[in-house]
């Protein structure tokens, strides 16, 4: 048995997806994923396979991968099937969790669309990058 001092320690920042190095448009897409599957899960339960393989139009061993976890090969518009199959209306919900992703990429467009100017011998002040961020931004958020 390990001793206290002999434990792995482990950092984390709140979401196994960021601490496994998914970026966030994957991270959500996997949540979604994992989401949906609970809710196929739920409203199996009281279905055989045998009446699955009916509901779903699937063979049985698609419908053994699917009670069983195996759903890295499924697609989303597969899982949103196989839920509307099952009578599940779903819904989403959509909240702008990780703004300092969209700040950060903003920023990085700034510094590309300095140095590109400056490759093409462009002289770009301050202010006028500042000015170009400003119309991005609001273009942006009108979207």
């Amino acid at each position: 048995m390990k001793s206290a001092a002999n434990k792995s320690r482990h950092v984390t920042r709140g979401n196994v997806l960021d601490d496994l190095g998914f970026s966030p448009e994957q991270a959500a897409a996997l949540k979604f994923k994992a989401q949906l599957y609970q809710a196929i899960l739920k409203y199996s339960e009281k279905y055989s396979q045998k009446e699955l393989q009916l509901i779903l139009g699937e063979p049985q061993p698609r419908v053994s991968e699917l009670l069983n976890g195996k759903i890295a090969n499924k697609s989303i518009d597969k899982m949103l099937y196989y839920a509307g199959r099952l009578g599940i209306e779903t819904r989403a919900k959509f909240v702008q969790a990780h703004k300092e992703v969209v700040e950060k990429e903003l920023a990085t467009a700034k510094i590309e669309e300095g140095y590109a100017a400056a490759q093409r011998g462009e002289l770009i002040d301050a202010d006028e990058v500042r000015s170009r961020m400003t119309a991005r931004k609001r273009d942006f958020a009108s979207r």
